[in-house]
């Protein structure tokens, strides 16, 4: 089934063709890690979790890469107000990134490059630059020349000569056009620096992204996803790099921007101070419930963050759950075959499933996916409800589609894939029931209803139970 995405370059939906058929290849901006991750930027990361699982659901080898911008002016202040190196801030800050996003349910990518690391290759491609025509020198540092990239403001929809006009008088009168942008800064005192061809300096942010997505992805790439805020200039910057490097356009055939987040209906900021750290949410509300409340919102939408919502997000979890508990309950009952009713139900869990797929294959529509999750709850817990009042046996071939549907739900949203082990039974209490049902089992021996003796040994054996029969008798053990 083809999945549709909003793609950003082109403002409309489009029917996703990878490049290489049966792949799938990604590039996230990660955090500046001079402080612990906030809520801003847990979004992006969990959205992006969330598509990266679907694509493999839908068979597609995902290459997956999001880079850590560990060379900043953020990070030097910080570290020099603490009066420790800059790599230090770094390291304990993107273990803190790891120690968020493990919580949150956030798998691993598959390359985490930082830009430190990568400096040599960020030279290359600054060289590149100025071989090409896009890029010139000015004592010491480089910058790129906007004029000479045609395709420059495409991403943002914005035309560079209104940016020109509407730009501040520029104090550097050192470059060509106020909107060209720096790829190597020459060296300040008390920074971290390395040699390049144009002296002592660092890179400037945006060259970064386009040498490290490049590096691990190749010089086009499926996907590019990142914050709203991020589209001008960042993004239309790395569009203008790469492709000046290269000559291949487009740089990346779908550009995915996750909606801003607000706090209580106003802008996040620190200066507001509602500028909230994701470890200070969890000393509050459990990892779950703030990924359930991230992705219960379209990732293109606004996302307003209050307590309140939390809060909700938190009792929308907790019903969920109870469904997967009334389950779990289910299957643990002695099952039977079915009725007309339980058909039904057959059907309907299978197309609840298929809305599911469908809402997601709709620009990874997450808050109409899960609202076919909700539908499915409703209708294990009537199922519940039905089956302990009326005293009868469930349908063993709905509740394994009913398990087996909620749990491609929940691995795809990330929520609730761990199965709820029951309370842990008495030695003796399991021990006298194991007995009552190898006597049930006895007594439909001797009766010569051999199916249910079958039928018997086989829910013993479900539940890890090894029957042997012995001259003896019959005698068992877990598995």
């Amino acid at each position: 089934m083809t999945i549709k995405v909003y793609n950003t370059l082109t403002k409309r939906k489009e029917d996703f063709v990878p490049i290489v058929p049966g792949k799938a290849s990604i590039y996230v901006c990660g955090v500046t890690p001079y402080n612990h991750p906030h809520v801003g930027n847990a979004r992006p990361f969990v959205t992006w979790d969330v598509i990266h699982r679907f694509l493999e659901h839908e068979g597609y080898d995902v290459t997956h890469v999001q880079n850590f911008t560990d060379i900043d002016d953020k990070i030097i202040n910080t570290a020099n107000e603490e009066g420790v190196q800059w790599y230090d801030v770094c390291n304990r800050y993107i273990d803190s990134y790891f120690e968020v996003m493990d919580k949150l349910h956030v798998k691993r990518v598959h390359v985490y490059p930082r830009v430190s690391e990568h400096i040599a290759d960020i030279i290359k491609t600054v060289q590149t630059l100025i071989d090409n025509g896009y890029a010139y020198v000015v004592d010491g540092d480089v910058y790129y020349s906007v004029e000479k990239f045609d395709h420059y403001g495409e991403l943002s929809g914005r035309n560079l000569e209104d940016m020109m006009a509407g730009a501040r008088v520029d104090v550097d009168d050192r470059k060509k056009n106020p909107m060209d942008f720096a790829l190597w800064k020459a060296a300040k005192p008390g920074e971290p620096s390395w040699t390049s061809p144009w002296g002592e300096g660092r890179p400037g942010w945006h060259i970064e992204c386009s040498t490290m997505s490049m590096k691990y992805l190749g010089e086009s790439f499926d996907f590019h996803g990142g914050g709203s805020d991020l589209i001008f200039p960042h993004h239309e910057n790395e569009i203008a790099q790469s492709e000046g490097c290269t000559g291949k356009h487009p740089f990346v055939h779908y550009w995915l921007h996750n909606g801003f987040i607000t706090v209580n209906e106003e802008k996040m900021s620190k200066s507001l101070g509602n500028f909230f750290m994701v470890i200070d949410i969890l000393k509050h509300y459990d990892p779950e419930t703030l990924r359930f409340f991230i992705v219960s919102t379209h990732y293109r939408s606004p996302l307003d963050f209050s307590d309140a919502r939390l809060t909700e997000a938190q009792k929308s979890l907790a019903r969920l759950r109870t469904a997967k508990e009334n389950l779990i309950a289910l299957q643990e009952m002695m099952s039977a075959g079915a009725t007309d009713e339980s058909m039904q139900l057959r059907a309907k869990a299978l197309e609840l499933r298929d809305a599911f797929m469908e809402a997601m294959r709709d620009d990874f529509n997450t808050a109409l996916a899960i609202s076919h999750m909700f539908a499915l709850g409703k209708e294990i817990n009537i199922y519940h409800k039905a089956v302990t009042e009326a005293g009868s046996k469930p349908d063993g071939k709905l509740l394994d589609i009913l398990a087996h549907v909620f749990a491609e739900m929940c691995s795809i949203i990330g929520v609730l894939e761990e199965t709820a082990a029951p309370a842990a039974a008495d030695d003796s209490k399991e021990a006298e029931l194991v007995e009552m049902i190898i006597g049930m089992r006895q007594e439909a021996r001797a009766a010569k209803n051999y199916a249910l003796a079958d039928n018997l040994r086989n829910q013993l054996t479900a539940l890890g139970i090894v029957l042997e029969d012995t001259p003896q008798g019959v005698k068992w053990k877990k598995q």
